[in-house]
C-alpha cells in the first residue's frame, strides 16, 4: 500500500513541474530578447515524463511512477510577424516571435491541473484505505 502513495506523490511532482513549464512559456509568449540583449525570441518549452521514480528510497519503488526525464526547447517554434518598421525586423520586415499558442497552453495546464488533482484524490483514497486496514488489525 505505501508504494501507492508514492505513486500518487511522483505524479503529483510530475504535474507540478509540468505547470511551472507552462507558466513559463505563457509569461515569455512575447518574448524577444535573451538575456545579454540580443535577438534571441523564447524557445517553448515541453516536458517529457518517463516511466519510474529515480529519487525512491528503496529499488521496488524505482520502477513504479513517474517522473520528468526531459525539458525539451523546441527550437522550431518561431512565428514570423510582418512588423517593418521595427528595429529587430530582418531585411524582408519580418520579426521573429515564439510560437506559443497561449489558447494551447491554456489547455495543457488545464490538463496538468485534472491530472494532479487525480493523484491527490489517489493519494487521499489511499490513505484512507490504509487507516481503516490499521483499524481492522487493531
Amino acid at each position: 500500500m505505501y508504494g501507492a502513495l508514492n505513486i500518487s506523490t511522483s505524479g503529483m511532482i510530475a504535474q507540478r513541474t509540468r505547470m511551472a513549464v507552462i507558466s513559463a512559456n505563457i509569461a515569455n509568449a512575447d518574448t524577444l530578447l535573451d538575456s545579454q540583449g540580443n535577438l534571441s525570441p523564447y524557445k517553448k518549452r515541453i516536458v517529457h515524463f518517463a516511466p519510474g521514480d529515480p529519487s525512491a528510497a528503496d529499488p521496488a519503488g524505482r520502477g513504479m511512477g513517474v517522473h520528468v526525464s526531459e525539458i525539451a526547447k523546441d527550437e522550431d517554434a518561431v512565428r514570423w510577424k510582418y512588423e517593418p518598421g521595427s528595429k529587430y525586423a530582418n531585411d524582408d520586415g519580418y520579426v521573429p516571435y515564439p510560437d506559443i499558442s497561449p489558447q494551447i497552453e491554456q489547455i495543457n495546464a488545464m490538463s496538468a491541473a485534472r491530472a494532479y488533482e487525480a493523484n491527490v484524490v489517489a493519494a487521499e483514497t489511499t490513505k484512507t484505505m490504509m487507516a481503516q486496514a490499521l483499524r481492522l488489525i487493531a
